[in-house]
């Protein structure tokens, strides 16, 4: 899942912003965080964990895999988002607004416990609101071409957001099998903590 899941997976501000740096923050690094926060990146690990041996996110990647083969996960994450974002049953537009507000007050408010490279990318989170253009096929189109932008081994034309335009009643439908399986394994590992 990418940043808009990672985020609302979480229980509390803390786990938000430990959910949300997650893949910026090593081992050592970790251990230098506020506990709770910990807990985020702890959640961001086993959500990542959980999603990469899920059927149906292996369902999901036979749409990219045959044009960017090991990179098909990353536009899995991104596409389900979208379908996150759009998730009437999860919320309304106006209270994804209101709630990718908060992610970025939340992120500010801990700014001092973001890792340098994660720090460097917040500002243009929030001008952008990459949270909430999630929604939008021209926010999944520039999404995708942010990771096609950051993947060394793809040529950036690779057709990827005319796959997931092609495709996007099956990718639906993976995510709809998928997430409630996600929700449920975050709330017990919740209860863990």
């Amino acid at each position: 899942m990418n940043f808009l899941a990672h985020s609302f997976l979480s229980f509390t501000d803390e786990q938000i912003v430990g959910n949300l740096i997650g893949d910026f923050v090593k081992n050592k690094e970790k251990k230098k965080l506020p506990e709770e926060i910990q807990q985020g990146v702890m959640l961001h690990r086993a959500i990542d964990a959980f999603t990469d041996v899920h059927p149906m996110v292996h369902e999901a990647k036979t749409v990219f895999q045959p044009v960017v083969r090991l990179y098909s996960g990353a536009f899995v994450d991104v596409v389900f988002d979208y379908f996150l974002a759009n998730d009437k049953s999860v919320k309304s537009a106006k209270e994804w607004r209101e709630y990718t507000a908060h992610v970025y007050k939340v992120l500010y408010k801990f700014e001092k416990d973001l890792p340098e490279n994660f720090r460097h990318i917040l500002p243009r989170m929030q001008q952008d609101n990459w949270l909430y253009n999630y929604r939008y096929d021209w926010g999944m189109e520039y999404s995708i071409r942010n990771v096609l932008h950051r993947a060394r081994f793809l040529e950036k034309t690779t057709p990827v957001y005319g796959l997931f335009i092609h495709h996007k009643p099956f990718l639906r439908a993976c995510y709809d099998e998928f997430f409630p399986d996600l929700r449920e394994f975050c709330v017990k590992m919740n209860e863990t903590f």
